[in-house]
């Protein structure tokens, strides 16, 4: 009988003798990579974020951010998955209990592409034509990245979060997804600082260890003063509107911005192997008329 060991985000080892059969995501990127590996039927639970026909068709436990034990549990599932920064540490331990847990965190392209073909690996979909398809393009994506283009690229700003304004920084999937596209994050240094004050620059910051550095917290004049050439606006996590655009538009005039998709940004896995090529055609007819 064959045996597939995988190695997860936690550094755990789990152990599939046969492809689990009752599979509840707790991500909406991962739902959608189960179902490109062929696995969609194994699927028998959701949260509230994803997305497709059927997901639709699942029940949901729960936000990312608030699933609930009891609803995953109830529908006895032989694998979770799930992501170390969506999902509360507290209900994964929980569920790692019962069951077993699948735990991601790609912070790269290149991770996220690992991420589908350990997936597959699950499943025992690895030499499926269309899997095989999907990762050779995938493969293909990560060997067109041009280094030195995007790193002279346009300077970018990628808001994620308003009320405080809150960005990223290099050590991100969505940061990783801007350098695919060519661009250069302008806050690719900046480590998030303890507390907000301190991030806001109002007083010194304390010891940040053991924290998530990777998300700062910033002004809009901080923003000015890094001079992006470029505001990427995404609809999700938070939904960037007309409101807040404006506001940008105040402090930054000179900028020009880019409305895109979150997901397209954020989503890590098989979906981001279609997102590539839509952003990249983004910043062409952005830089086309620079």
């Amino acid at each position: 009988m064959s045996r597939h060991r995988v190695i997860d985000a936690l550094g755990r080892e789990l152990s599939f003798s046969t492809p689990p059969k009752r599979v509840v995501s707790l991500v909406p990127s991962d739902t959608d990579s189960v179902q490109a590996v062929g696995a969609g039927s194994a699927l028998v639970g959701r949260t509230d974020y994803c997305q497709g026909a059927l997901a639709a068709g699942l029940p949901s436990v729960g936000g990312t951010k608030n699933v609930s034990v009891e609803a995953v549990l109830a529908l006895a599932p032989d694998l979770v998955i799930a992501n170390q920064e969506e999902n509360s540490r507290v209900v994964l331990e929980q569920l790692a209990q019962q069951t077993k847990v699948l735990v991601s965190l790609p912070r790269r392209f290149d991770d996220g592409l690992a991420h589908v073909a350990k997936l597959a690996r699950i499943f025992g979909t690895v030499t499926d034509a269309n899997v095989k398809a999907l990762i050779m393009q995938g493969m293909e994506l990560g060997r067109s990245r041009d280094i030195a283009a995007a790193a002279d690229g346009p300077a970018a700003f990628l808001p994620i979060w308003r009320d405080p304004w809150m960005t990223c920084n290099a050590d991100t999937f969505g940061s990783d997804m801007l350098a695919m596209a060519g661009l250069r994050n302008v806050f690719g240094d900046r480590l998030r600082l303890y507390p907000l004050a301190a991030d806001l620059g109002k007083e010194p910051p304390i010891d940040a260890t053991g924290r998530d550095v990777r998300y700062p917290r910033v002004t809009l004049d901080e923003v000015a003063k890094r001079a992006p050439a470029v505001i990427v606006l995404p609809n999700e996590p938070y939904n960037f509107g007309a409101s807040e655009a404006a506001e940008l538009h105040g402090a930054l005039p000179a900028a020009r911005q880019v409305a895109v998709d979150g997901r397209d940004l954020f989503w890590y896995g098989a979906w981001s192997i279609a997102a590539v090529p839509r952003l990249r055609a983004r910043l062409q007819s952005l830089t086309a008329t620079r």
